[in-house]
């Protein structure tokens, strides 16, 4: 019997890791580079069985398991068997940089002392500015790269680092300088904002229009030269700065291309939510008491809502943003941990829980805003932030069936595998072989 020749099958491409096998592969794909809006949140381009292929650094397939072997081969290969698969969170408000703590100021509030009132008393932010103006920048670096590598540990690879522990000039310029060389060291990616009208330092005390004449003519500018940031902030707050100090600061910002972000409406609803939708800010931060008329402005101008749950559960108001609201207004969502010295918390699989369990978000939503959207909110959306081909292979292993255990079972670090820009930084399965946990039979 004669037989035929067998058909040249084409050869496998070769590429740096392949994950398979993955019971849920959480893509976010879905052709857009905008963020999500309204029930566009829910879709979170689930992939049953599915897999992805990465090469130098990138994702360069992604789809059902089968397919992508079919074409794709590599000698490493996780398997990410009952487990879920989705992008690398991104934490989109972080005060990532400061020295000292402030424990004591914890127990003031459980016995019932408002923020502003520790403010007043020389706490709280001030309290940290003198001791991050006492710091050299070798300590802030080294605090700094030790709270990434927690943020990391927990699945979040990319991170925005505000200054505003300074206030002035030179110290304001030492934390940017400190956040640069993080980035630099960390495999994590740090994205600077400068914020240094963070609070009125005391000796500015009763002259805020002197401080704020500082940070327009000399803070900002210098910041820019030195391209050590790209946003600028301003906490717009009664107290703080007023309307029209933020407008101020945040104009100058921009003439300086430093794009707009605002702590807004956080104490009191005093219209930050209005003028971030009147900058055209690419985001407006906390939002606890902003009116039905800021939302529906953020929305009309494409204002993205970086929601805070740890910071107003630790400030103890009993009261969250109105998340629910926002997202039925069409103002696309985003969280973040807000990590500050008075909000210890590093772990964004936990502010997903606690959108969900205090804001009343859908599992799906709350994913959808510490991924995608925290991405679209720091100017990363075409970058990171969901799985698509071309993007960054920044990838979160969960060890659970599906993405509803962020939000079902809190508490507990659930990232098996972190990959950062194609690379596995984080492997509990490794750690876990290094120790005995079984006692030896006698």
């Amino acid at each position: 019997m004669r037989l035929s020749k067998p058909t040249r099958m084409k050869a496998r491409e070769k590429v740096d890791l392949l994950i398979v096998n993955a019971e849920e592969l959480v893509t976010l794909a879905d052709g857009s580079d905008q963020p999500r809006i309204g029930k566009q949140m829910l879709d979170l381009g689930i992939i049953r069985n599915g897999a992805l292929a990465i090469k130098n650094g990138k994702i360069v397939a992604v789809g059902k398991t089968p397919e992508v072997a079919k074409v794709f081969r590599a000698e490493t290969i996780l398997s990410a068997n009952g487990k879920t698969v989705l992008p690398g969170f991104v934490d989109p408000h972080t005060h990532l940089v400061f020295a000292g703590s402030r424990e004591d100021e914890f127990q003031m509030r459980v016995e019932g002392a408002s923020y502003m009132e520790i403010l007043a008393t020389g706490g709280g932010i001030l309290r940290t500015v003198r001791e991050t103006r006492k710091a050299g920048i070798e300590k802030l670096v080294e605090r700094g790269l030790k709270t990434l590598d927690v943020m990391l540990e927990h699945g979040t690879t990319t991170v925005e680092a505000k200054s505003g522990y300074g206030l002035t000039t030179k110290d304001e310029m030492k934390i940017l300088e400190a956040v640069k060389r993080i980035n630099q060291l960390h495999c994590t990616d740090v994205v600077p904002t400068f914020l240094g009208a963070h609070a009125v330092p005391p000796e500015f005390r009763g002259n805020q229009a002197e401080y704020v004449s500082l940070v327009v003519g000399d803070m900002i500018p210098k910041v820019a030269e030195k391209e050590l940031a790209e946003f600028c902030d301003v906490f717009c707050e009664k107290g703080v700065f007023n309307l029209e100090q933020s407008r101020r600061i945040l104009a100058a910002g921009k003439s300086n291309r430093l794009k707009p972000k605002i702590h807004a409406d956080e104490m009191s609803m005093l219209g930050g939510a209005e003028l971030a939708a009147d900058i055209q800010a690419v985001s407006a931060d906390h939002l606890l008491f902003s009116s039905v008329e800021g939302m529906k402005a953020m929305a009309e101008k494409g204002v993205m809502a970086v929601l805070l749950p740890a910071a107003a559960l630790s400030l103890m108001m009993g009261r969250y943003a109105d998340a629910r609201l926002m997202i039925d207004s069409g103002v696309p969502v985003a969280l973040a941990t807000d990590f500050n010295p008075s909000c210890l918390v590093e772990n964004m699989q936990l502010i997903i829980a606690f959108a969900c369990h205090f804001m009343r978000l859908t599992c799906a939503e709350a994913v959808t805003a510490a991924t995608i959207n925290a991405a679209h909110a720091i100017g990363r959306g075409k970058e990171v932030g969901s799985l698509e081909v071309g993007k960054k292979a920044d990838v979160v292993v969960l060890d659970a069936p599906n993405h509803k255990f962020l939000g079902y079972h809190f508490g507990v670090n659930l990232a098996d595998k972190v990959i950062k820009n194609g690379r596995v930084v984080v492997d509990k399965d490794a750690e876990r072989s290094a120790f005995p946990v079984l006692k030896e039979e006698e």
